[in-house]
């Protein structure tokens, strides 16, 4: 008889990944923005998604892997974004900076 595998894509697991996407896809931007580089999120997320995991009884490192996942694909976006953003505003390619407009393309 084997064993049933545990869940993977919980609510806790979503909302805990989302919540540390945008946490860490702010703080990105803002270093990328104001140093000129990015750091990974992926191994600050997965040691802070142990140990918020780690309060539940039951979970599991198939959920740590989805918010690990979640956290370092919300960290890429802001990335991609603070980079080509301002490149396009400096080259006059925008006037003026729209944020729903920077939103949707994002």
């Amino acid at each position: 008889m084997t064993n049933p595998r545990p869940p993977e894509i919980t609510f806790k697991a979503i909302f805990l990944g989302i919540v540390l996407s945008i946490i860490l896809a702010g703080a990105n931007a803002y270093l990328g923005l104001f140093a000129g580089m990015t750091v990974s999120a992926s191994i600050p997320a997965a040691v802070i998604s142990m140990g918020v995991l780690a309060m539940f009884k039951r979970s599991n490192i198939f959920e740590n892997n989805i918010v690990q996942t979640a956290a370092s694909a919300g960290e890429s976006l802001a990335a991609g974004v603070i980079f080509t953003i301002p490149a396009l505003v400096l080259m006059g390619y925008w006037q003026d900076f729209n944020y729903i407009e920077v939103a949707k393309i994002a």
